[in-house]
């Protein structure tokens, strides 16, 4: 396997296999690669357990690092994932949620290890590029949301 230049270490409490496998299902273009297990007793865990886990999160080479309670998540770092529509945008949200996440505002939630994503659809996204009135109007309406509502975002980018 080669060892991809950059690569994003998420630090897991014992939990790495599971949330990339998690992942694995339900992301398009993402795979669970290798699970590393310790050769050696380490400062979280026992010879034998899962170490670290090589996965891709659509597309972005990431390694899950099982390396104990030291360290939590926090919003300051997140997945955006883009989608295109509102079945997308609702297929991702309740995978995360409904897997023990939790809902946040603005189109983020946080998966049941801690992890925040960002389920935006592309609308936004291009509302905010277009910048204007049409970008304030939909920034707007955004702030009042939890999950997007692709309807509304479109509703205030006409005006």
């Amino acid at each position: 396997m080669t060892v991809p230049k950059n690569t994003i270490c998420l630090w897991y409490d014992g939990a790495a296999e599971a949330a990339a496998r998690f992942y694995a299902e339900t992301f398009p273009d993402s795979a669970v690669h290798a699970v590393h297990r310790a050769p050696a007793d380490f400062p979280s865990g026992k010879a034998g357990d899962v170490l670290t886990v090589d996965f891709t999160v659509v597309g972005i080479p990431c390694l899950g690092l099982n390396g104990g309670s030291a360290f939590t998540h926090s919003e300051a770092f997140s997945f955006q994932i883009a989608t295109d529509d509102q079945a997308e945008t609702d297929r991702y949200w309740d995978a995360i949620v409904e897997n023990g996440g939790e809902e946040s505002m603005c189109g983020w939630c946080k998966d049941r290890w801690g992890i925040s994503w960002q389920i935006t659809p592309r609308t936004l996204t291009e509302a905010m590029a277009a910048g204007g009135d049409e970008a304030r109007r939909a920034f707007e309406a955004m702030m009042h949301m939890r999950r997007i509502d692709v309807a509304t975002i479109d509703a205030a980018r006409r005006g």
